[in-house]
Formats: structure tokens, C-alpha cells, sequence
């Protein structure tokens, strides 16, 4: 797909009042934040997840929160915009691929969206997901979702969107799917559009990020960036990428840095360690929605731009939705859009990590990842393949250094 570039789209002088918001499935507060740096209120928020609660309250003091939303019997009268970040254990690679319209589902609970919005109609409702949504069972699960919104007679849009487009290292896609009975979320969500850069080129002076829990099948490779904050195993271990360093050092940065590689202030999730675990961080920031994507949908809810789709198509979907489409009344169609909105200045990843809380990639997790690298069917990356081999040597010497062999 060849991407247009929209990257002068004005508000043609309009300039839209706040919105008084109340967050769904909020997790920690990401979209919420991100439209609150954009001006917008939040007057309510739902959350089960406890450790996730104890940073809502201390993040949005003046915000109701609610904990379940099975017992939220309707929205707030005065409610302008519904965003809900909903369950995706079912909808991801990682969960048991069940369809939000399987009764098994915890992604199921994004009926509980459509419920609430059978009895209230608020301007505007803001959805986020993976994207592997857009293949599951053929395109089936985003089907359900989309097909329910029409029939409420809602517009929508939904475009993947990467968070490296907004300057921060870290290689993150998710799909943000925006609706209205009566506005055009086009000009919100789709459009800007620079086009997706080309491939970065591993150089001597760049890091490199990698799961160094793969290896096998797959590095998650991200030059200059780390790939994608996943929220630990199933039974709360985190598990942070490893970072290959200019110094040929193999570190995995700490939970302040992984706040930042999301957007949040530092220390944003510290509430959950005080009542909870320190490792909850780490899930709640691996679950958490990018605050920088939601500050700049936020302020094109203030400020549209005007959407351009000249060269759009009937969209017909056949396996897997496209990484953008929208239906505003006409049909559904083919968006042409990539997943770079915007392209701000991004800073070097080994210059954006906090080196005096960056820890050493261990003896036993090095030794794991080469192990399964050396022996696995991958193309070997030579300098990298030296790195590793060297970091496992200085990691062993010091194991005989602390011995007193």
C-alpha cells in the first residue's frame, strides 16, 4: 500500500471544546493521560485489575472509578467521549484466539461497551487493540465489533498506528478504532499521514533491541528502538527486552525506563509497588496504551484536520481487515494510511535509557538466548553473534570473580 503524505491538514480556524471523558478497561491511565495533556477531562473510570487501580486513584484523584463494569449501570449523562483500552488476552497471539463474540472470552467484555451505549449517546467513543485483531478467525472478531456499531448507527474509522511515529524508541503497533453518530472520525484519526520511513540499518554507533526470551524463532529485532513491552509471563516475571548497546554491553532497562518507552512521567506506575508488588509494574506498563498516540488523537478531537480519500477503494475483506478502513455512512472503505501519523525526532535509544538503572542481561538468561540462537534456523547477524558470545564471557568471569575462584 502506498501511503499519502497528509502532513498539512489545518483546522481551518475550528477549535473544538474539551470533552469530559470516562475510561473503560483504563489500566493504568495511558489514553487517559494522553487526552488529558490534550485538554480533556476525565470525570470517570472503570478498572477491575487492583494494582491498576491504586494508580488511577493516585494519578486521577478527581476522577469516579468503578470496578467492574458489569455492575456500571449506565455512563454519566454529561459524558462527551467513552474510551476503553478492552481485555485482549483473547484477541492477541499470546491468548487462547477467542473472538469477543465467544461467551469464554474476556475480550467478550467490549460487549459491555455496546451495552452502555445502547442507553447513552456520547459524541465520540475511542477504542484500542492489537492488531492481530484484524486477522483472528478471519477478520471475524473486528467483524462483530464494527457490525455492532453500525447498528447503533455509529461512523467509524480504526488505523494501526506505531508508536516509533511519535519519537519514542520503542517498535509498538496498535489499532485505534474512533466512532460518532455525527461527526466524521476521518478527520481525526486518519488525517495525517507521513508514510512509513524505510528500514533502519544497524550501525556500530546505534543500540538494538531484542527479546532475549525468542531466539529460536525470532529475535522481536528493533534497530534504535526496543521492540514491543510485552507484560510479562503468566505468572508475574518480568520480562523486559535486552538492549545491544554501542559498547557491545547486553542490558535490559528498568520499569522507570519502560514507563518513559510508553509516555508515562516517571515513577507514573509507583503506587501499584507501594500497595501491590514491584512486579506489577511491569504488567500494568506492558498492558498500558502509549500516552503520546492518545495525546495527538486528543488533539485532533480539539483541532480536525480534513481527510482526503481520493484514492480509496470498496473495502472487501477476504482473511484479515487492512491496516486502516472506515465507514462513515457510504460504505465501508479502504483507507490508504500507513502507521506513521506524524514523524517527530526520535531519540537514540542508547542515549534515552536510564544507564544507572539498567541492569546486565544475567548469566542464565544469556546463556539461554545464545543456546537457542546458535541453534535455531535464523540468518546469524556476525556482530551480534560476537556480542552476545563476549557479554556471556564477562558475565561468567564475574560469576568466578564473586566465587573467589
Amino acid at each position: 500500500m502506498t501511503a499519502l503524505r497528509r502532513t498539512a491538514n489545518k483546522s481551518g480556524g475550528r477549535f473544538e471544546p474539551r470533552l469530559k471523558t470516562v475510561g473503560l478497561f483504563a489500566g493504568v491511565g495511558g489514553l487517559e493521560l494522553g487526552m488529558c495533556q490534550a485538554g480533556h477531562q476525565t470525570i470517570g473510570l472503570c478498572e477491575i485489575d487492583q494494582a491498576a487501580v491504586a494508580v488511577l486513584r493516585a494519578r486521577f484523584p478527581n476522577a469516579e472509578i468503578c470496578r467492574n463494569i458489569e455492575d456500571y449501570d449506565s455512563l454519566p449523562e454529561d459524558v462527551q467521549l467513552v474510551t476503553a483500552g478492552f481485555p485482549c488476552q483473547d484477541l492477541s497471539q499470546a491468548g487462547g484466539t477467542l473472538g469477543i463474540n465467544d461467551g469464554a472470552s474476556r475480550s467478550g467484555l467490549v460487549g459491555e461497551v455496546i451495552r452502555l451505549l445502547l442507553s447513552h449517546d456520547p459524541e465520540w467513543v475511542l477504542l484500542e487493540n492489537v492488531p492481530f485483531m484484524l486477522q483472528l478467525a478471519r477478520g471475524e472478531s473486528l467483524a462483530v465489533l464494527i457490525g455492532a456499531l453500525e447498528d447503533l448507527e455509529f461512523r467509524w474509522a480504526y488505523r494501526v498506528v506505531n508508536t516509533l511515529s511519535f519519537g519514542i524508541p520503542q517498535r509498538r503497533e496498535r489499532v485505534y478504532l474512533l466512532a460518532s453518530r455525527s461527526r466524521d472520525p476521518r478527520d481525526v484519526l486518519l488525517a495525517d499521514d507521513v508514510g512509513e520511513p524505510g528500514p533502519r540499518v544497524w550501525t556500530k554507533d546505534l543500540a538494538a533491541g531484542f527479546y532475549w526470551t525468542e531466539g529460536r524463532g525470532g529475535l522481536g529485532w528493533a534497530v534504535d528502538a526496543i521492540p514491543t513491552l510485552k507484560s510479562g509471563s503468566t505468572i508475574g516475571i518480568p520480562s523486559p527486552p535486552a538492549i545491544a548497546l554501542p559498547t557491545g554491553e547486553l542490558v535490559t532497562p528498568g520499569i522507570r525506563d519502560a514507563e518513559r518507552l510508553q509516555g508515562f512521567p516517571t515513577d507514573w506506575t509507583r503506587p501499584a509497588a507501594e500497595e501491590h508488588s514491584a512486579s506489577a509494574r511491569w504488567r500494568l506498563v506492558g498492558n498500558a496504551v502509549t500516552v503520546d498516540v492518545a495525546e495527538w488523537i486528543g488533539t485532533r478531537l480539539r483541532s480536525p484536520g480534513k481527510y482526503a480519500g481520493s484514492f480509496d477503494t470498496p473495502l472487501v475483506v477476504g482473511g484479515r481487515w487492512p491496516q486502516a478502513a472506515y465507514n462513515v455512512g457510504d460504505g465501508r472503505f479502504l483507507a490508504q494510511c500507513s502507521a506513521w501519523p506524524v514523524n517527530r525526532e526520535q531519540a537514540r535509544l542508547h542515549e534515552f535509557i536510564d544507564h544507572s538503572e539498567a541492569k546486565p542481561l544475567s548469566l542464565k538468561a544469556v546463556s539461554g538466548f545464545l543456546s537457542r540462537y546458535e541453534s535455531g534456523n535464523l540468518r546469524k547477524n556476525a556482530r551480534f553473534l560476537q556480542m552476545v558470545r563476549a557479554h556471556r564471557q564477562r558475565m561468567e568471569d564475574r560469576v568466578l570473580v564473586a566465587s573467589g575462584d
